[in-house]
């Protein structure tokens, strides 16, 4: 196994610009059996509350791609985690969990007092990631997912940010 990127700088988290969104679709329908188009992305970064962050390479002599990227809503004092998506080829790294600290760091300076997030039930590494961060489990959807593999089960979980 190679550890390359270890030594690699971290990845750069900031918002999303419209000019990324195709890059973000295609990011979205790699990671996901329903991707979003870049146009469900517009249309979603237009409403109030919504914030797209995005993480790309570090990178002074080459490529600047995106590795992934992550939607917020903000209600009131309530969030929502629309989508989290890591590059396939950059998974395991560290990604998402730099994405996920970013945005509760935005949530708690605007001082939201939870974020919310449905999870495939059988996705083992987001619930690993997602309980290390805080989130706990506080309901499920049965069908939420609707792609032929197994029930489409979704578990409802919850971190408290006040």
């Amino acid at each position: 196994m190679s550890f390359w990127w270890f030594w690699a700088p971290p990845p750069v988290i900031e918002e999303a610009e419209p000019d990324v969104y195709p890059a973000l679709a295609e990011l979205h329908e790699r990671s996901f059996p329903s991707g979003w188009s870049a146009d469900d992305l517009a249309a979603l970064a237009r409403q109030p509350g919504v914030t797209i962050l995005q993480a790309r390479r570090a990178s002074a002599y080459g490529s600047r791609a995106i590795m992934g990227f992550l939607i917020l809503r903000v209600a009131a004092d309530e969030a929502e985690v629309l989508t989290i998506a890591v590059d396939p080829r950059q998974r395991r790294r560290g990604i998402g969990e730099r994405l996920l600290r970013a945005g509760l760091s935005r949530l708690y300076a605007d001082r939201v007092a939870c974020l919310f997030l449905e999870v495939d039930a059988g996705n083992a590494g987001a619930l690993a990631l997602y309980r290390k961060l805080g989130f706990r489990k506080v309901g499920e959807r049965r069908g939420y997912y609707r792609d032929g593999t197994g029930d489409g089960g979704a578990l409802v979980m919850r971190v408290d940010l006040a």
